[in-house]
């Protein structure tokens, strides 16, 4: 089955383009949670974050900041909401970031993800302890 985004990317889909790169493209959501809503995918296809190549780190993020500013100064929102699925609710299988408008009072609660809490400050630390342990150092600037 054809990937949907690449189909966006090559053209073979009709999109209402937002930003036009070498390596990027975003593009309107065909669903928005709120009028404006950006998709940011590699023009690549990536899977998920973990697939991401590293020379391709820094240009995700920092066309990501740049949608969320133009959310801002483009439509008037007061800020924006920026998320990415990897694999579960990924609703198509290319990496993409969320830049969602936001405004204050928008109804937006708890939309993406239920809330939970941790039984005491030992579990807690357990948690953090776990994630530490496996967590890749940076590699040297």
């Amino acid at each position: 089955m054809p990937c949907t985004f690449c189909s966006v990317v090559a053209g073979d889909l009709p999109a209402d383009i937002v930003l036009d790169e070498p390596e990027l493209l975003g593009f309107l959501d065909r669903r928005p949670v709120f009028k404006g809503h950006v998709l940011l995918v590699p023009r690549g296809h990536v899977d998920t974050l973990l697939d991401l190549p590293p020379h391709l780190h820094a240009p995700l993020l920092e066309a990501t900041q740049r949608l969320a500013r133009a959310v801002v100064a483009g439509l008037g929102a007061q800020g924006s909401f920026v998320a990415m699925n990897n694999l579960v609710s990924q609703s198509v299988p290319h990496l993409h970031v969320h830049v969602v408008p936001r405004t204050r009072g928008d109804g937006l609660r708890g939309f993406f993800w239920p809330r939970t809490t941790y039984a005491d400050e030992a579990e807690s630390a357990d948690y953090a302890a776990r994630l530490r342990s496996v967590l890749d150092t940076p590699p040297p600037a």
